[in-house]
């Protein structure tokens, strides 16, 4: 019987023992995945900035300009892309909407990002663009990948259109959670004109008329969440300039923009909370349930050799004594 029990532990421990790897290196890559009609949005800030009336072409004070950006799953096409890609894809559609003090459009520049569902790598495929212009997106954007290593990461940067290095910086406590501090710099570029501006009849052809031309500098600082990946909170010192010809009169360069954008305190709160209970579920297919596995297959592996030793102990002396007959009657 002891055998027997001993068998059935043995198969457990080695049941348990294969799930381990199991979990970690099969289940879940193909589990941590985001969806592909993810939604999302975001609201930053830019307090005390700088913001060209187009009116008068000459920059000014204002109190704030807000940034709405937005990510929407493209179900219809992520379906589309994975026929011919052969693995899980999302494609975000994406919108970076400027308004300024008044409410009125600064700007807004569409974008179309096409990347791998776990691994965040771009997926080349026909529509990937950003304000309309087709682009080879190289790196990542928006979310770092599951398991965010500490190191240096290609980051694509929208508006100058390349890809640069985002360098990691440390470790970092943000409201309760360990993150991953990262930061890149975009040097002064020469970048395109928005394609949608705030004054009627004025386009990028009727500005490229003039000979003026624009530029973009930035700082883009991450506080990124490494088991998730997911950016909890960010930062740009952002400044734009247009440059030259005769939209200017006889100045050489306006500032265009020029802010330190921030993310608006009621998307960071929820942002925090939303990204602690995801980390619970990849801790629970990366650590607990792998480790765990482990673990029970060792004692039931412990428990199955000492229940088989005692099946093989030899039992107790025989007995020497000898029973005296029982007498017999007549």
């Amino acid at each position: 019987m002891r055998r027997k029990a001993g068998l059935v532990l043995l198969a457990l421990a080695v049941f348990f023992a294969a799930l381990s790897p199991l979990l970690r290196w099969y289940a879940f890559p193909r589990l941590a995945k985001i969806p592909a009609n993810h939604y999302q949005d975001m609201v930053l800030e830019a307090k005390d900035a700088t913001l060209l009336d187009y009116g008068t072409m000459r920059a000014k004070k204002v109190p704030q300009v807000t940034i709405v950006q937005t990510l929407k799953g493209n179900v219809e096409a992520s379906e589309r892309i994975e026929e011919s890609a052969g693995r899980d894809v999302v494609v975000w559609d994406g919108l970076s909407y400027v308004v300024g003090p008044d409410g009125k459009m600064v700007s807004k520049i569409p974008e179309r990002y096409i990347f791998d569902a776990h691994t965040q790598e771009p997926v080349h495929a026909t529509g990937e663009m950003v304000d309309g212009d087709p682009v080879r997106r190289e790196g990542i954007e928006f979310k770092w990948p599951f398991l965010t290593e500490k190191r240096d990461y290609a980051y694509f940067d929208a508006q100058a259109r390349v890809t640069a290095p985002i360098h990691y910086k440390g470790t970092r406590d943000f409201r309760g959670l360990e993150v991953y501090y990262f930061e890149q710099t975009i040097p002064w570029t020469k970048v395109k004109i928005p394609k949608t501006l705030p004054v009627a009849g004025l386009t990028p052809e009727s500005v490229a008329e003039t000979g003026t031309t624009r530029w973009y500098t930035t700082v883009r600082k991450f506080w990124v969440e490494p088991l998730t990946g997911a950016p909890v909170y960010g930062e740009e010192l952002h400044r734009e300039e247009l440059r030259g010809g005769t939209l200017l009169g006889d100045r050489d360069k306006v500032t265009a923009f020029a802010g330190h954008v921030k993310m608006r305190e009621d998307y960071i709160e929820h942002t925090v909370d939303l990204v602690k209970s995801q980390r619970l579920l990849i801790l629970l297919m990366t650590s607990w349930l792998p480790w765990g596995s482990l673990t029970l297959g060792v004692l039931l592996l412990a428990l199955a050799l000492y229940l088989e030793a005692r099946s093989r102990r030899p039992s107790g002396p025989a007995s020497t004594a000898t029973e005296e007959p029982s007498p017999v009657s007549a």
